[in-house]
């Protein structure tokens, strides 16, 4: 089915339960208008016994499109609860994954980080953003990554390196490494596993 098939079903629908939701009580409850223009419009056309239909009809048709905003709100509401909690665990899964997730340039300049990442290179995510990843790397190891960045940048399927992490202060780590585009233009993700 078409989206816009899609969207003019859930609009019906929305408006069937909007009409739904409508009580006698409701449907001649004034007090929910805010607008006293509005109102007034309506008390002059339910004064004249030619246009009072007119007036309930109208009346009618403004509540039901009230609920219907109150529930596309609810529906918002709903939705954006969904989304922070999927966004949470999502977060929550990279941060706490016993891999390196990095996103770098085309330099290799530290854009993203998660935790297990900073473990591996020696410090914490914020001192390591904007940092360069091959000022962590012999020279050796950084061409290797560069080469890993290259088959990223044609689209080539991922290849695994070896590299060597030369974390300041610290004894060198061998990692497994990864890389593929990132949806960011000129950006990389880096896959950093530590070697057994």
């Amino acid at each position: 089915m078409s989206p816009a098939a899609d969207l003019a079903r859930n609009q019906s629908s929305l408006r069937d339960r909007a009409v739904a939701k409508l009580t006698p009580t409701t449907r001649t409850d004034l007090s929910r208008s805010n607008t006293s223009q509005a109102m007034a419009v309506l008390f002059q056309l339910a004064s004249s016994p030619d246009t009072a239909h007119d007036a309930l009809a109208l009346l009618h048709e403004l509540q039901v499109h009230q609920v219907e905003l109150e529930l596309q709100a609810e529906e918002l509401r709903q939705a954006h609860v969904e989304l922070e909690s999927a966004l949470f665990r999502q977060t929550d899964r990279v941060e706490r994954a016993p891999v390196g997730y990095l996103t770098i340039d085309a330099t290799t300049t530290l854009q993203d980080i998660n935790l297990t990442g900073a473990r591996l290179l020696g410090a914490t995510a914020n001192d390591l953003v904007g940092r360069r990843l091959v000022s962590f790397l012999t020279t050796t190891h950084a061409d290797k990554l560069q080469t890993l960045l290259d088959r990223a940048r044609d689209g080539l399927s991922p290849e695994t390196c070896q590299l060597s992490l030369v974390p300041a202060g610290r004894e060198a780590r061998d990692v497994y490494a990864s890389a593929d585009r990132a949806s960011t233009p000129g950006q990389f993700l880096l896959v950093l596993m530590a070697a057994a």
